[in-house]
Parts: structure tokens; C-alpha cells; sequence
């Protein structure tokens, strides 16, 4: 599958840059370059499945308006890359339901090229700064022994995106079991989906932040 690259940068230097690791990875034919808000919509509206290079620190976006413009191109994959993002933002944004990719200006060219190839294939790169603020900033664990060891179980693989009957395969246990699991979970901690089934995990800490990105 060919992925188009959005460059949303407003740095001359640094799309020359980007666009000449592009040349190398053999992926240039497929970039186009926006230098607003308005454009990057106006090209995700065009290419919804496209890899986005955003450097938000020039762009004029709150942390919520690229959560739900990630959320309304679901198949679009986000790839952060700044100089300067703070632990607030970074937070924010890597413990929302949308995955981001993260990738800083001043690594390595061997990882920004690692972090465009991951993207290209649909995979997420994260860099060590933020595979940091994943460990450091998980928020104050909720008290979840409303669930059963089983049901606990059983949210963990639901917040790792597996199915009902992956579930069951895996536990050697009934698809009818499993989905009494996940009836009870939904019902006991008053949720309706699995976007919040997977907040709660993250939050309560029944999974790994950094396993959930893998």
C-alpha cells in the first residue's frame, strides 16, 4: 500500500530535511506540504489514510483539536516531530484513545528515519522521551477491585484490541464465558464501548501504556 505523507511544517530547513530523508527512503513521490490548519484538513479530506508530520508547536492547534482530528481520520497515522514538546502536551495526547507517534527533531537521523518508515507501514514510533513520559506519567491508578481477576483478564485483552473470540481461543474458555466477562466489565464500571473500556485499562493500569503502543 503507498501512504501519503503530509508535511505540516512551517520550517523551510526542516521540510528540506524531511523531504531529503523521503528521497532516500524512496517514499518522496508521495508528500504534499501544508502550511496551516486549514490545509492539513483540506488535504486529510483528500488523503484520509495518510501519514501526518505535524509539528505542533508552529501549527495553531490545541491538544484536543488534534486528538479529535486524529479521531475523525481514524486511518490516518499521526507522527508528532518538534524540537520542543512539553510533558503537559505529551501527556495529554499519549493518554487519549488516539495513537500518535512521536519523534524529535534533535534525534538521530537514524531514528527520524526509523520514525518515517514506522509511519509509511502504519506502525507507531515512539522516541525515548516519550516512551519516558509513558512510564512516568501514568495518572493516579483507579481503584478497579469492582473486577474480578477473571474480569481484569479479560479487560486487558479487550484494551489490546482483541475480540471476544480471540479471547476465548486464548483462554481456552467458551465465547459465551468471555462475553459475560465483558457484559459484566461494560456493567460494573458503567462504560458503553470499547474506547472506554481501553481509557479505563490505561488509566487504572491493568495495561502497560507502553504495551498498549506496541
Amino acid at each position: 500500500m503507498e501512504r501519503h505523507f503530509i508535511l505540516a511544517d512551517n520550517q523551510d530547513i526542516t521540510c528540506e530535511g524531511i523531504l531529503s530523508l523521503l528521497r532516500e527512503l524512496r517514499l518522496y513521490e508521495t508528500v504534499s506540504k501544508v502550511s496551516s490548519r486549514a490545509e492539513l484538513m483540506k488535504c486529510l479530506s483528500l488523503y484520509a489514510d495518510a501519514a501526518v508530520l505535524l509539528d505542533y508547536t508552529l501549527f495553531d492547534f490545541s491538544e484536543s483539536q488534534i486528538i479529535n482530528l486524529k479521531q475523525r481520520y481514524p486511518q490516518s497515522l499521526w507522527l508528532l516531530f518538534s524540537d520542543g514538546l512539553s510533558k503537559h502536551f505529551l501527556r495529554q495526547v499519549l493518554l487519549s484513545e488516539q495513537l500518535f507517534g512521536v519523534v524529535m527533531k534533535t534525534d538521530s537521523k537514524e531514528d527520524i528515519m526509523e520514525a518515517l518508515r514506522k509511519a509509511y507501514y502504519g506502525k507507531i514510533y515512539l522516541c525515548d522521551m516519550a516512551l519516558q513520559i509513558l512510564h512516568e506519567g501514568v495518572p493516579e491508578q483507579i481503584i478497579h477491585d469492582k473486577l474480578t481477576n477473571s474480569e481484569q483478564s479479560v479487560l486487558h485483552e479487550i484494551a489490546k484490541g482483541k475480540t471476544t473470540k480471540e479471547i476465548a481461543y486464548e483462554q481456552n474458555l467458551s465465547f459465551h464465558t468471555i462475553n459475560a466477562h465483558r457484559r459484566n466489565i461494560f456493567r460494573k464500571l458503567e462504560i458503553n464501548n470499547v474506547h472506554e473500556a481501553t481509557k479505563y485499562a490505561l488509566r487504572a493500569g491493568i495495561i502497560d501504556l507502553t504495551e498498549y503502543y506496541i
